[in-house]
């Protein structure tokens, strides 16, 4: 199963929503889980061949914006190409801006050349339907909708969110997790992980200054939530009338058994979400540099199959730290965030 369609928001708030009793915001769910169920099959993309290593990293990515009118035709109308100056259309200038963060944190902290490690172009295309409340990943470019404006604003506004799609890429080019139960959770997680990197790269917060928040500034104010998920606290990034409560646990005792959302990938990546979180503040400083680095390691390395499972990527995390710091505290730091949140090691 190549993981070529992966989306910010889950299914199952979609589902929720589609449920409301507010008929504007249970029509604009509906249409967006629609749009994503079009869209999941528009294309059978297979899983890319990894590129060879050794390239060196271009000093700035390659960015074309599109336009796609509120039509769901991908790419769309080219509106913004590498290099030219922002236009008048804010949206298309965050997500310039934002796949320019992106490429910037890879390369930067990871001496990376894009998500495929050979340069592979970053294209995205806003204003993709009417209302559509969710981005997504498709295998080969980013998509952003509006949102509805009642639940959703635009999906360009946190950058962390651009982010996260885009490292779905990350992952389809290295360890190819399968979008499916714990390795879909961990594909899931993985995304979070470098999406909350992006932003805390961006803004040059520390570990111990980030929210750990995904998708922070996107609902309206009118809904009670701070963002999609919390790394530092699952299950509390949002509690509302409408979305309902989060579901995400944050220790293998409360883990989500489920056959819907291929199986709780986005219910469940709280759990390595959250031992991320606490390796990275364990460790302190700059999340990116020695906790993020483990866990790019740990993606690169070529010791996970498609569907590793919680246990097996922990244990891996260990093995990583010790090859690259050593007997040292990250070592520690690693494997004390597991066994934290009920996850072996060995």
């Amino acid at each position: 199963m190549t993981p070529s369609f992966c989306t910010i928001v889950p299914p199952h708030l979609l589902e929720h929503l589609a449920a409301s009793e507010n008929p504007s915001v249970a029509a604009a769910a509906r249409r967006t889980l629609l749009a994503d169920a079009t869209a999941r099959t528009a294309r059978t993309r297979p899983r890319p061949d990894a590129p060879a290593p050794g390239a060196e990293a271009p000093a700035e990515p390659r960015r074309t914006i599109h336009d796609a009118r509120n039509r769901t035709a991908l790419p769309g109308a080219k509106v913004r190409d590498e290099g030219e100056e922002p236009v008048a259309d804010a949206t298309v200038n965050r997500a310039y801006t934002g796949l320019g963060a992106t490429f910037a944190l890879f390369r930067d902290a990871f001496g990376r050349d894009s998500m495929d490690g050979a340069g592979l172009p970053l294209i995205a295309s806003v204003h993709y339907d009417e209302k559509y409340g969710n981005a997504f990943w498709n295998g080969e470019q980013m998509v952003f909708g509006d949102g509805d404006g009642e639940i959703f604003l635009d999906f360009t506004l946190p950058v962390d969110v651009i982010g996260h799609e885009l490292a779905h890429g990350f992952t389809q080019y290295t360890a190819n997790l399968e979008y499916f139960s714990q390795s879909g959770a961990l594909n899931e997680s993985v995304s979070d992980v470098f999406g909350s990197l992006v932003k805390q790269y961006a803004l040059g917060q520390s570990a111990d200054q980030a929210d750990w928040l995904i998708g922070a500034g996107l609902f309206h104010p009118d809904v009670q939530g701070a963002a999609l998920r919390s790394m530092k606290a699952p299950g509390t990034a949002y509690d509302d009338d409408v979305l309902g409560k989060d579901p995400q646990p944050a220790h293998m005792d409360d883990y989500v058994r489920t056959g819907q959302d291929n199986g709780g990938v986005h219910i469940n990546s709280g759990i390595p979400n959250h031992a991320f979180y606490l390796a990275a503040t364990e460790l302190g400083g700059n999340a990116w540099e020695r906790a993020g680095r483990i866990w790019y390691d740990v993606l690169t390395g070529g010791t996970l199959t498609p569907d590793t499972r919680f246990t097996e990527f922990a244990a891996a995390t260990v093995r990583a730290a010790r090859a690259r710091y050593g007997d040292a505290a990250e070592i520690q730091a690693v494997t004390k965030a597991w066994a934290a949140v009920g996850v072996p090691t060995d």
